[in-house]
This record gives structure tokens, C-alpha cells and sequence, in this order.
């Protein structure tokens, strides 16, 4: 005879109860089948499953019925549950020692730190604590938000996921130049075993810097990637031949026969703000063709002199530089020919004379 504690009461029972994953695949422990033919009562089981998560999102999450805490974020206050907001590792250390009053436990969630933490972002994630419906609300305008804040709260893998799709595909001629402030925005350290983008040689961002975590190199990859590959290709950079295939150079932007000086000027002016560990693996990297290597050095040194102009190298006390190198490669960073450089310049000695 079995014995079972439910809610405080002892009461026997001469059967076992059904383990819990019996019943979620919908079969029970001496293998007869709840769903027979039609699936009826599997059908059943996730019907009841899905009201149950429904009453919780609405009832719970948006009228804030029932509620056992109180949490103070974003000059706002939201009444919900500490047994769901347990799901998050995060908030469930802010619960374990916030203050009681009336009954009721209150939460205040420090975010003062956590600039990419935004109001709406918190809002979908922590709604994502109650039901997976709040995916549905994550728009490329709002995804990094939600994608910090899914990351600072923790135990949500799905909605990281799919924030973090959101945020690649978002990455546009027209938004590339946020993409790049936000890489800027974040910390970085040389890899110890040239770890990164197996196509390129990228600087590794330490996680302890960013609440985004692994996501915020995955996120810098991207937008290398977007940079050398994907722009480069939208503005038709490359000159394909039609019999094999094969990457030619493009012309000359001031040749007149060139088709592809407005791209390169648009590709030009994108390359003239990319921070400069940015700048200088995009160029280096072997997938980065716009043409021959001479070609490839001429965009480099044209953008560095618009750098420059713009006072985006100037501004560190340094100098860059690019080199084109000869001889099967000798001396270059990943098989480039083409290698860029920077140098702090020296300041002028003033000499006096007695």
C-alpha cells in the first residue's frame, strides 16, 4: 500500500500513482495507450495543458490576480508570483532576500548597469516566465532588448534563441551603424587559441563585461560577417564570369565603364566607421572579396584616409596603415596579402636652445 502526502494530508492509496512523464507522453505505466486511434485523450491532456498556461499569462501576468510579490523595475510595478518567477535563477536570489510587507514580498530589480536591459524587453521576457506567447511580441526593434534582458534573468533558452535570430536578421545596410556602436559598446580580449569565426581572425569579447554573454560574440560575428560576406555581395561588389563562375576584379570606381562605383562608395563610407579591430579583421579576412588584392588594398587605403579625414583613428593618438605584401603570403595574418596596421604616433620633441 502506498502512502501519499497531498497538500499537508496523509491518505493511502493500494495503487501507485502514474510517474509524471507517463501521462506528458501520453501512455501510462502498464503500456496501454491514453490516445487509442485518434488521440483523443492526448488531445485532451495538452488542451488542458494550454488552458492551464493561458489562465496563468492572463490571469496571473496581465491582470496581476493573486499575486504574492510585488516588483518595483523600470518605474513600474508589476504583482506576480514568486513560484513562477523562481523560474528565473536571477530573480529567484532578489526573492530570497527581499523584504516582506503586508504579506506581500517586494522586489526591486537593479538594472542601473544593464543599459541594454529596456522596459519592453523586461516586459516580454519576464511574460515568457508565465507563457511561451511572449515570443510572439519579439520585432527586430525590440529584440536586443529582450535578448538582454532574457540573458540577465536566465532560464530561458527559447526566448534567447529566438531574440537573438531576431537581432541577426535585423542587421541591414540601414542598421549596420547601430550594430557597429554596439560592438564597440562591449569589451574585448585576444583569444588564446585564435578562437572566433573560422573564416576570420576576431578578438574574443569577455562575457564578464556583457550581460549578453555568449550571445554578444555571436552578435560581433554577425556583423563581421554582414560587413565582409553579405554587404559586399548586396552591393553587387563582385563581377561574376558566366562561364565558371569565378570572381573577377571589379573595375575602377572612376573607370567608365564601372557599374560599381556607387557600391563601392556606399561600401566605403560603411567601412570608414567600423572601430578598427573591426576594420582590420573584415579587410584581412580571406572572405572578403571585392576583387584582386590590389583592389582590395586600394579600398583599404582609400578607407583609411576617409577614417582619418573623419577623424575616426585620429581621435586614439594613432595611425593607421595598410601594406600590401608580396611573395606567397610570407608574414601575412590568415593567407591576407593585404594587412592593416596601427601605430601610436610620436609626439613632436621641442628642443630649446640656451
Amino acid at each position: 500500500m502506498a502512502t501519499t502526502q497531498t497538500n499537508g494530508h496523509a491518505s493511502s492509496s493500494t495503487m501507485s500513482p502514474e510517474p509524471r512523464d507517463s501521462f506528458l507522453n501520453g501512455s501510462s505505466a502498464n503500456g496501454s495507450q491514453y490516445g487509442g486511434e485518434n488521440g483523443y485523450h492526448r488531445a485532451s491532456f495538452q488542451a488542458q495543458t494550454d488552458a492551464i498556461v493561458n489562465h496563468l499569462y492572463h490571469t496571473g501576468f496581465q491582470n496581476g490576480n493573486y499575486a504574492d510579490t510585488v516588483l518595483h523595475v523600470f518605474q513600474h510595478t508589476y504583482g506576480l508570483h514568486a513560484i513562477i518567477l523562481s523560474r528565473s535563477p536571477f530573480l529567484a536570489h532578489l526573492m530570497s532576500t527581499a523584504p516582506t510587507t503586508g504579506g506581500q514580498r517586494v522586489v526591486y530589480v537593479p538594472l542601473d548597469h544593464e543599459p541594454e536591459v529596456t522596459q519592453e524587453g523586461f516586459a516580454i521576457a519576464l511574460g515568457y516566465l508565465y507563457s511561451p506567447v511572449s515570443l510572439n511580441l519579439i520585432r527586430p526593434e525590440n529584440a536586443r532588448g529582450v535578448l538582454a534582458a532574457g540573458c540577465l534573468l536566465g532560464g530561458m533558452h527559447e526566448l534567447c534563441e529566438h531574440a537573438y535570430e531576431a537581432c541577426r536578421q535585423s542587421i541591414t545596410q540601414t542598421s549596420v551603424h547601430e550594430w557597429l556602436e554596439f560592438v564597440e559598446s562591449v569589451s574585448y580580449t585576444s583569444p588564446q587559441n585564435g578562437s572566433g569565426s573560422p573564416q576570420v581572425n576576431v578578438q574574443s569579447i569577455t562575457s564578464t563585461t556583457s550581460v549578453f554573454g555568449p550571445y554578444a560574440q555571436r552578435l560581433r560575428d554577425d556583423v563581421l560577417e554582414y560587413l565582409v560576406v553579405t554587404l559586399p555581395a548586396a552591393l553587387n561588389i563582385l563581377q561574376r564570369g558566366p562561364a565558371n563562375g569565378t570572381v573577377s576584379p571589379s573595375p575602377e570606381p572612376h573607370s567608365p565603364s564601372s557599374q560599381h562605383g556607387s557600391g563601392r562608395d556606399t561600401l566605403l563610407d560603411i567601412f570608414s566607421r567600423v572601430p578598427f579591430d573591426l576594420f582590420k579583421a573584415a579587410v584581412e579576412s580571406p572572405s572578403f572579396q571585392i576583387g584582386s588584392d590590389q583592389a582590395r588594398f586600394k579600398f583599404a587605403k582609400d578607407a583609411i584616409e576617409v577614417r582619418k579625414k573623419a577623424g575616426i583613428s585620429r581621435g586614439t593618438g594613432a595611425e593607421e596603415t595598410v601594406v600590401l605584401a608580396f611573395g606567397g603570403g610570407n608574414g601575412t595574418v590568415g593567407g591576407s596579402a593585404v594587412h592593416i596596421t596601427r601605430k601610436l604616433r610620436k609626439k613632436p620633441l621641442w628642443k630649446i636652445n640656451a
